[in-house]
C-alpha cells in the first residue's frame, strides 16, 4: 500500500525548538507524490485518503467494541488552513455514533468564571469514542497571547510566566489523559501566507463561499507574525512523547487530508486491539438464539 510518508518526518520531537520557516507548507510526502502536480497529485492523494478511510473505519470498530481507549484528535491552524474541510473528508468514513466534533469559539461569561481548561474538559471523549477538537485549549496560548487584552475578563495580566504556566497545565492535562487511556494526536495545519491569501480571495470571488468569509479573517491576517511566534512556542513546549504535535503541510488540501488520515489510522492500529471474547453466558445465549431462529 502506498503511504504518504513516514509520520516521524512530520512529528515535532520533544524538547526541540520549532521554526516554522524550516517546514515546507507545500511538501507532498513520498517520492511518488513529490513529482506529481495539480490534478494528478490531487487524484493520488485522494486515492490514498480513501484507503486510509477504510483502515480508519475498521480501526474505529475495534475502538468501539473493545471499550478500552479513547482517541482525542486536536486540530489547529491559521484561518483558511483547511480545518473544516479536513474534518469533513477525513471523518467521512467513520460511524458518527462513535465520533463527536467540538468547535470552540470565544468563551462565554460562564467559561470565563472557570479555569481556561474547564470548557474543553467537558467535551473530552469517553472510552470507545473519537473526539475531534476543531480548535482547542491551545487557543488560550495562541489567540489569547496575540490578543492579551482578552485576559482582562479573567482578571489576569499577560506575562512570560503566565504562558509557561499554561503550557505546564496543558502538558499535565495531556499526561493525565494518556495515563487514563486517551490517545492524543495533535495536528498543526501549516499553510503559507500566500496560500491563505488565495483562499480568502476565493471566498470573495465565489458566491457559494461568501458565507465562509468573516471580516475577522482579514483583521487576524494582520497579526500573522505574532501568530507564527505563538505557534512556534506552543509547539515547542507541548509536543511530548505521549501527546505529539504533527506539522502538516497544508498548501495542498488533499495531501494534508491523506497525511492526517494515515496518522489517525496508525494511532488506533498501533493499540493492537481485538474484538472482545464472548463469555460462556454469551455463548450459551448465542446458541439458544440460533436454535430459536432456525426452528
Amino acid at each position: 500500500m502506498t503511504k504518504t510518508t513516514d509520520p516521524d518526518e512530520l512529528r515535532v520531537k520533544p524538547h526541540t525548538k520549532v521554526r516554522l520557516r524550516d517546514w515546507d507548507t507545500a511538501w507532498a510526502g513520498t517520492k511518488e507524490l513529490r513529482h506529481l502536480r495539480g490534478d494528478k497529485l490531487k487524484q493520488e492523494a485522494h486515492e490514498i485518503l480513501q484507503r486510509n478511510l477504510k483502515r480508519l473505519s475498521d480501526a474505529q470498530d475495534l475502538l468501539w467494541a473493545s471499550d478500552k481507549y479513547a482517541l482525542l484528535f486536536v486540530l489547529q491552524g491559521m484561518d483558511a488552513a483547511g480545518k473544516d474541510g479536513l474534518i469533513k473528508h477525513v471523518m467521512s468514513g467513520v460511524n458518527p455514533q462513535g465520533c463527536e466534533v467540538s468547535s470552540f469559539k470565544r468563551p462565554t461569561d460562564e467559561d470565563l468564571q472557570h479555569s481556561f481548561l474547564w470548557r474543553y474538559t467537558r467535551r473530552l471523549p469517553a472510552r470507545g469514542r473519537i473526539g475531534i477538537f476543531n480548535r482547542s485549549y491551545y487557543e488560550d496560548v495562541l489567540v489569547v497571547r496575540v490578543h492579551p487584552e482578552w485576559l482582562e475578563k479573567q482578571h489576569l495580566k499577560p506575562s512570560h510566566s503566565l504562558w509557561r504556566e499554561r503550557y505546564d497545565d496543558i502538558n499535565n492535562l495531556e499526561r493525565h489523559l494518556t495515563q487514563n487511556r486517551t490517545v492524543i494526536r495533535k495536528f498543526f495545519l501549516h499553510v503559507s501566507r500566500k496560500e491563505q491569501k488565495r483562499r480568502l480571495l476565493e471566498r470573495l470571488d465565489n458566491p457559494q463561499k461568501h458565507w465562509k468569509f468573516s471580516e475577522s479573517d482579514l483583521a487576524e491576517r494582520a497579526y500573522w507574525n505574532d501568530y507564527v511566534d505563538a505557534f512556534e512556542d506552543a509547539l515547542s513546549a507541548t509536543s511530548t512523547r505521549h501527546a505529539p504535535w504533527y506539522i502538516i503541510p497544508a498548501d495542498n488540501k488533499w495531501v494534508a487530508r491523506a497525511l492526517v488520515s494515515e496518522i489517525l489510522a496508525d494511532a488506533i492500529c498501533d493499540l493492537k486491539l481485538k474484538f472482545p471474547e464472548p463469555t460462556q453466558e454469551q455463548l450459551a445465549a448465542i446458541r439458544k438464539a440460533r436454535r430459536v431462529l432456525e426452528s
